[in-house]
């Protein structure tokens, strides 16, 4: 299982954004921007064997908004 630190290299699936969260599941992986992992979370949550949320990052990097 992949758990590095996610970087600016790692997209999201969906839209292309920075990626802050990694879902791991039985065969793959999919990375999301913080919007897509909130949007799919219900999807995904009962599949993934493991989720890797850094979106905490978001408000340290980008600040309140």
């Amino acid at each position: 299982m992949t758990t590095e630190p996610l970087t600016a290299a790692d997209r999201c699936d969906r839209c292309g954004a920075q990626a802050y969260v990694r879902v791991v599941l039985p065969a793959g992986e999919l990375l999301f921007c913080g919007h897509h992992a909130r949007e799919h979370a219900s999807a995904y949550a009962d599949v993934a064997t493991h989720v890797q949320d850094e979106t905490d990052r978001l408000l340290a990097e980008h600040g309140a908004r």
